[in-house]
């Protein structure tokens, strides 16, 4: 689960490197593990599914099991029955700040005016060639994950990444997260084990969410936005505001409506995004991906997926934008419903 921000009183989420509490997805826990007591795990997993349902937890957590117990046939390892690791661990300490030296993330990251980039760059896919160049300490793995596979700059990007995939060097292990694995490179899929996560039953998103903000958690009110988060902890989260939860139906009503578009609906919804912010900006870019993404996992016609593949690429083109631009986002409301309403005539 990505890290939410503050806003306001609210608590902030803990990154999913200081997550600790993990729910729903025990059998692809208990895949990970078993492969590991083997001693012949996969080099590299990819870890799809939703965003907001704990895959770069689940990431996090194989990367400290794998550094706190480098050796799979070790007693500890063989009698284990989770890949928890104690917080207060060493491995553990240092994963959370961020100064383990076998550990490497590759994510997004601040730009010269303290921006964060839009995308994962080149340069930092190209820190793989260093870092699986040394050796690990005692002998251990060298762990990378990919937070997420989805934003790396295309092309340079994901042919960079594949270039370590192709030749992995001894006692590697690459955990590549993805929100939509369908549209990486075939290439990259092919080089990972897949490890798909289903969206987390309401129970578990409201146990998460809980586990997530701690004593500044409401309980009730994420009780009552579980039924719309779609199996998303970050999205309960979210949504557990108010003000989210309210744009999130009226989104969803208009992309009920498509191909057919309400030009006073959008003027209305571009108005709640002028004044709303980028909490509720957020909430519409994820609702409009999420109407993509959908549909990119449940066509089987060939035309249909292009025209889908392609209004996600626009999507995030024109999110994008408005983001480094600083863009209004009214047009912006336009520009994803046509975009959209082409694909849903496919």
């Amino acid at each position: 689960m990505s890290p939410a921000k503050a806003a306001g009183d609210e608590p902030a989420v803990p990154h999913p490197r200081a997550t600790f509490a993990f729910f729903g997805h025990a059998q692809a826990e208990q895949k990970l593990l078993a492969d590991y007591k083997s001693g012949r795990i996969a080099h590299a997993w990819l870890i799809g599914g939703p965003p907001g349902i704990g895959k770069a937890t689940l990431a996090y957590r194989m990367a400290r099991f794998a550094l706190a117990h480098p050796d799979p046939a070790a007693a500890i390892v063989q009698k284990a029955t989770s890949l928890a690791v104690a917080p207060e661990s060493p491995a553990a300490r240092c994963v959370m700040s961020r100064a383990h030296p076998d550990l490497l993330v590759l994510e997004r990251t601040e730009s010269d005016s303290g921006t964060l980039r839009s995308v994962i760059t080149v340069d930092e896919v190209r820190r793989t060639v260093g870092f699986f160049g040394s050796t690990a300490g005692e002998g251990g793995w060298r762990v990378c994950i990919v937070d997420a596979a989805d934003e790396l700059k295309y092309p340079e990007g994901p042919n960079a990444l594949l270039k370590v995939l192709e030749e992995p060097p001894p006692r590697a292990l690459f955990l590549v997260v993805s929100h939509a694995p369908g549209r990486l490179l075939p290439t990259i899929r092919s080089r990972c084990r897949r490890l798909m996560l289903r969206p987390l039953d309401e129970v578990d998103v409201v146990s998460a969410a809980v586990a997530a903000l701690g004593e500044g958690a409401d309980a009730a009110a994420l009780s009552q936005v579980a039924p719309a988060a779609d199996g998303s902890v970050a999205r309960a989260i979210a949504l557990a505001g108010g003000p989210q939860l309210a744009l999130r139906d009226k989104v969803i009503d208009l992309l009920d409506r498509l191909p057919a578009t309400d030009p006073r609906a959008l003027h209305s919804l571009g108005d709640s995004l002028e004044r709303g912010g980028d909490d509720l900006y957020a909430i519409f870019i994820e609702t409009a991906r999420n109407w993509l993404s959908a549909r990119l996992d449940h066509t089987g016609d060939a035309r249909r997926l292009a025209r889908t593949a392609e209004a996600w690429e626009r999507l995030n083109v024109a999110a994008r934008d408005a983001e480094i631009y600083n863009l209004e986002r009214k047009p912006l409301v336009f520009n994803v419903f046509s975009l959209l309403a082409e694909a849903a005539r496919g």
